[in-house]
């Protein structure tokens, strides 16, 4: 018998990942992704894997935490997950694609999560503007942070998968309690790297061009920032109001205001709200 009192048996409802099925399963095939590793607990995949590539580790690594204990988002915003609620994973990429465009790798990979979820669990999301993914009811489900590192860079996601209401803010939301039932994650860990693997090497085929790559009209399916009423907080705590148009080459979000045009990075606000 298993001891009862081991992580494995510790929460059925929780169980882990299978890191050696979800390695062979997703490299067998693949032209980008090396290796997949699942790790019980990390200060930040993100971090752990930016110093990964200061060793020269090459494009493809995949680095999945059970629990994450100094998890970070956009702006140095602190994220906490309890272990196995969601999934905690950061992907190891060397776009050989011009600087600028590197803009747009968070959005590809929103869209790829959208897909993936959509098509692993039936739960219908959206993408906000820079590093969200959002319910239907406009409730936080991911979030995402990338991260350069001299031509690396890495792309860190943050998925809410069985967390409950006592263990969100009021903000956010996760998959079970879109769905209703329980989510297995495995299935939805693989359907995003996959996604994500398209996506990206048709990108960087087309050197980053989101035109001529098809990711910026697939981007604007999938957007609930573009075409709406928006209110940007300004790091110095100003704020502008105004439309969001589009999303330009570089992957800036172009804001039509009173006083004109603008176009924002991701690094140039603190808060994207539509109205």
């Amino acid at each position: 018998m298993p001891d009862d009192s081991s992580p494995r048996w510790s929460d059925l409802g929780r169980p882990p990942l299978d890191g050696a099925a979800l390695q062979a399963a997703l490299v067998r095939d693949s032209a980008l992704w090396r290796t997949l590793e699942v790790v019980p607990e990390a200060g930040s995949t993100n971090a752990d894997l930016i110093a990964a590539a200061g060793r020269d580790a090459p494009e493809g690594a995949v680095l999945v935490a059970e629990h994450q204990v100094a998890g970070r988002g956009r702006l140095d915003r602190v994220w906490t997950s309890p272990p196995r609620a969601g999934l905690t994973v950061s992907v190891l990429l060397r776009p050989d694609v011009p600087a600028a465009r590197r803009g747009w790798l968070p959005l590809l990979t929103g869209v790829a999560l959208a897909e993936a979820v959509g098509e692993s669990t039936g739960v219908l999301a959206s993408v906000k503007w820079p590093n969200d993914l959002l319910a239907r009811d406009g409730r936080k489900l991911a979030g995402i942070l990338a991260e350069s590192s001299g031509r690396a860079v890495v792309v860190g996601t943050g998925l809410n998968v069985s967390t409950t209401a006592a263990e969100l803010p009021d903000t956010g939301t996760s998959l079970a309690d879109v769905t209703g039932g329980t989510v297995d994650r495995g299935p939805v860990l693989l359907a995003f790297l996959r996604a994500l693997e398209r996506r990206y090497l048709r990108w960087v085929e087309h050197l980053g061009d989101p035109v001529a790559s098809g990711l910026a009209t697939d981007y604007l399916r999938w957007s609930s920032t573009v075409g709406s009423d928006v209110r940007v907080h300004m790091p110095d705590g100003s704020i502008l109001d105004g439309v969001a148009e589009a999303v330009d080459w570089d992957g800036r979000l172009v804001v039509r205001t009173p006083a004109g045009t603008v176009e924002l990075a991701s690094g140039d606000v603190q808060h994207v709200r539509t109205q």
